[in-house]
């Protein structure tokens, strides 16, 4: 996940563990109303049968943890207490400047980008997390 002020971007592994794919931004109008956020990822987690949450880390760039990070920290920790389930921190430096990259590249307008960032940023925050694991088909 990709925990923002206002959305959550959201992705899921395939089954093996391998690949990473984006299934949605879920909006908020207040970053301080989590009650509807965290009501529709426990129903995500029932309906992809998720085990492990991947949170998103978003450092400074000289590894220090910021405001931002603090609030991703906390929003995590009420997501384990919510779900059961093991969150892991992951760092997710860049992704979003690497998600804007990528919906430039695909000739996303402008004004559409927005729309998508937060769920591509999702994608290379698991799949960096899916990467470390190792996991091939060898």
């Amino acid at each position: 996940m990709d925990y923002g002020s206002k959305t959550v971007g959201v992705a899921i592994s395939d089954s093996l563990g391998i690949t990473a794919q984006g299934i949605e931004t879920i909006c908020r109008k207040d970053e301080n109303k989590l009650r509807k956020t965290c009501a529709r990822i426990e129903a995500l987690i029932e309906e992809y049968q998720v085990e492990r949450i991947v949170l998103g880390l978003p450092k400074h760039m000289n590894n220090d943890v910021g405001d931002r990070a603090e609030l991703s920290i906390e929003f995590g920790k009420t997501l384990a207490r919510r779900t059961g389930l093991e969150v892991v921190m992951w760092d997710e430096r860049l992704t979003t400047v690497e998600a804007e990259r990528t919906l430039i590249e695909s000739k996303v307008k402008r004004e559409d980008r927005k729309k998508y960032v937060d769920k591509i940023a999702a994608v290379f925050i698991l799949q960096g997390y899916l990467d470390s694991l190792g996991t091939s088909l060898d």
